[in-house]
């Protein structure tokens, strides 16, 4: 059994199997039961206000929604019509164009299942409306204050990805090429092969001298891929090259994963901010777990920094369900505390979860264990 970074801090921890399931964090019912005590949790702790639509919750809802594609568990369905029907199938209300489509990937998951044009129908008029954070108003519609951003690869580009399969229409799939591949042009280090999560951090360096790439920022690219590829057809011709990046992401993630089986703040900078972080080792345990699942990632190198790395986010939800050590909202890394989380913080652990959910039900957890030597 994995220790915590809790434990390993000399902090209380929840024990990973105790409230879940006898027979251990990886098996279907355990899964299952931890994914919906954390999802009750944020139900009962909400931190936007009703109504609300913005990335926040959106990436939440994200995990609520491949919660119930992989368990098939109504409840999390429902939910997700409770919170999208209300909205009235509206984009987000952020300035920035990518953020806005963060919802639209909920109303189009939920589109695939109704087959109703409604819910799908105010995002495809809010990105013909020639708005200048649209793509048909502007050429850069998805950056900030004139910067690319690496979490906007997964709070837009995805939707893109799906509305080309509701519609059958090829410009949504040129908008997010073109998209994807400027942000990837402009913030990722071919030496180390991570991305900055904005230009601003590029030749930077820390005290201790290594550079900053933030663990979310990277972990909202590496969690993009898998809601790219799983819509993108299988005859595109910019599938390999997608394929070919997930890939060399995983393979540099892993290579700074911590003993404890979560990552720190800064991945070329483990001091920097030494404390455990549960946003991005989430996007990276479903980025890698996906891998495996469908055949891009070797079972053999991946599946046990991929068991790690579960282990490590259970060990750290609360008795009550809480996602703790969770980075509150920024654009870096930066200091992280026990009680941290949000509701995209829990958005990414059950995106985690709704993987190792798939992982354990095909049977590839069965007699598996995380890499020998290592507690």
């Amino acid at each position: 059994m994995l220790v915590s970074a809790a434990t390993l801090m000399g902090l209380p921890a929840a024990c990973y199997g105790q409230d879940y399931d006898s027979g251990g964090p990886f098996s279907t019912r355990a899964i299952a039961g931890v994914l919906k005590k954390a999802d009750d949790w944020q139900l009962a702790h909400p931190v936007m206000p009703d109504g609300d639509r913005n990335w926040r919750r959106a990436t939440w809802y994200t995990g609520v929604m491949a919660a119930y594609q992989a368990t098939g568990d109504p409840a999390y369905l429902d939910q997700a019509m409770r919170w999208a029907e209300p909205q009235q199938w509206k984009p987000g209300t952020e300035e920035a164009g990518a953020n806005v489509l963060t919802c639209s990937q909920t109303y189009l998951e939920l589109y695939f299942l109704k087959g109703n044009r409604a819910m799908i129908e105010p995002t495809v008029k809010w990105l013909d409306s020639g708005r200048p954070n649209t793509p048909t108003g502007s050429k850069s519609w998805y950056v900030v204050d004139n910067l690319p951003y690496a979490d906007s690869l997964y709070v837009g580009a995805p939707a893109l990805a799906m509305l080309a399969k509701a519609t059958g229409n090829h410009k949504y799939l040129d908008w997010m090429n073109a998209f994807f591949w400027d942000v990837h042009h402009e913030l990722f280090d071919q030496e180390y092969g991570l991305f900055y999560r904005d230009s601003r951090f590029m030749g930077q360096k820390t005290a201790n001298g290594g550079k900053v790439f933030w663990s979310r920022g990277n972990g909202w690219v590496v969690a993009s891929l898998p809601r790219i590829l799983a819509y993108l057809p299988r005859d595109d011709p910019n599938r390999e090259r997608y394929e070919s990046l997930f890939k060399r992401l995983a393979a540099a993630i892993i290579r700074r994963q911590q003993p404890d089986g979560l990552w720190r703040p800064n991945l070329d900078d483990t001091y920097e901010f030494p404390t455990p972080e549960t946003s991005g080792t989430g996007f990276f345990c479903y980025g890698l777990a996906w891998g495996i699942r469908n055949g891009l990632l070797d079972k053999n190198t991946y599946l046990p920094a991929t068991m790690k790395a579960w282990s490590g986010l259970v060990a750290n939800v609360g008795a009550s369900g809480k996602v703790q050590w969770g980075q509150s909202v920024g654009d870096s890394p930066d200091t992280v505390s026990q009680g941290d989380s949000d509701e995209f913080v829990t958005g990414t652990f059950m995106l985690a979860g709704s993987e190792m959910f798939q992982l354990a039900k095909d049977g590839s957890l069965v007699g598996a264990k995380p890499k020998a030597g290592e507690r």
